[in-house]
């Protein structure tokens, strides 16, 4: 009896010990989501700590450091040939820049002619419009697609390329669809653009040729590194949104704003992976998919803020405007490291059933 007893408890123990590893498990595979989730709660408690103009001085420590920082491991961890055959594939850049350029403002427009009619503030209306015309940014999509393994000299190409042409085009979009219309830096952009993106790439690219045998042998955790980068760059987005004092709004409006621009954002990268998966003709890749889920949906808040100011100077419903690009820009960050793990599990089978004789 003794004997049998002893059995049951080491089958019980064991049975917990296998529990608490699942749970381990489980928990090391989606580690950051919940990094994200800590990093939204530290901003709510302390939003003054990242915000622009705290301790943490986001506008340098983020803006150049932390994103030439991202562009640099791109540099060392991209081979060449890779990056030059990249900037051959024009379809995929042609679909990434019209979808996100073209596509989605028309789209806003469509689906704003159904929400004016509603109680929504229609500053925060003309806000939507105003995201949709806005280029996509230079880091978050680069390392989405980079950290879920997708084509990420694809996007890196067309995260640059956008953000210059979101300089010309933006603008444009908006006197289009709203009438307004205004001068551009260009100047301050560009080199903006050229300090924390081209240059950091081209170092990177140098330099692996002098530890290429080094990259090889080592292999050094980038794609790690580069998630905890992002999550530094999420906790200072929402310590900017948390401690933004004009965000008096009515309950309804900023709920229904959230609402769609969160509807808005599932909707797209859902239309991006069916076209980019069904429509043959095109050819992509899984990888390809990745690129193009990521690039062709987000916007930049880097680029965005700026033009907004510059488009809507001395409007009094600036703040209002402003608005929805604040909420855009903290929800694509936060969708889109949940869905990473799907993302990268649907890659994965995808390549491999690719890999199969057709006999298989």
């Amino acid at each position: 009896m003794l004997w049998i007893k002893e059995r049951s408890v080491s089958r019980e123990m064991g049975g917990a010990s296998s529990l608490v590893g699942n749970i381990r498990d489980k928990l090391l595979k989606n580690w950051f989501i919940l990094g994200i989730i800590t990093v939204i709660l530290l901003a709510r408690a302390n939003p003054g700590f990242g915000a622009k103009g705290g301790p943490l001085k986001p506008e340098f420590t983020i803006k150049y450091i932390a994103v030439s920082t991202i562009f640099l491991f791109s540099g060392l961890s991209l081979k060449t040939e890779e990056l030059k055959k990249a900037l051959m594939q024009l379809q995929l850049h042609v679909f990434i820049q019209s979808f996100t350029l073209l596509f989605t403002p028309c789209f806003m427009w469509t689906l704003l002619q159904f929400l004016s009619k509603t109680a929504i503030n229609v500053y925060l209306l003309q806000g939507l419009q105003v995201v949709s015309c806005m280029p996509p940014p230079v880091s978050s999509a680069v390392i989405f697609t980079k950290t879920v393994g997708g084509n990420d000299a694809a996007a890196i190409f067309n995260s640059a390329f956008g953000s210059f042409l979101g300089i010309v085009v933006s603008p444009i979009l908006v006197f289009i669809f709203l009438g307004s219309s205004s001068s551009v830096p260009f100047i301050d952009i560009f080199l903006s653009l050229f300090v924390t993106v081209v240059v950091p790439i081209l170092c990177g690219q140098i330099l692996r040729q002098f530890i290429y045998d080094w990259l090889e042998k080592v292999k050094p955790p980038f794609g790690t590194i580069g998630s905890f980068i992002l999550l530094t760059i999420i906790y200072t987005t929402f310590c900017d949104t948390f401690s933004n004092k004009e965000l008096n709004i009515d309950k309804f409006s900023l709920i229904a704003v959230a609402g769609t621009v969160f509807c808005v954002q599932i909707f797209l990268i859902t239309l991006v992976f069916l076209i980019t998966t069904r429509v043959k003709c095109f050819g992509f890749r899984p990888k390809d998919t990745v690129c193009a889920m990521f690039c062709s949906t987000h916007k930049s808040l880097t680029l965005g803020i700026p033009m907004i100011k510059i488009i809507y100077m001395g409007n009094e419903s600036l703040s209002l405007i402003t608005i929805p690009l604040l909420i855009y820009h903290p929800t694509q960050m936060l969708l889109g490291g949940c869905i990473m793990q799907t993302v990268r599990g649907w890659m994965q089978r995808a390549i491999k059933t690719s890999e199969l004789p057709p006999s298989a």
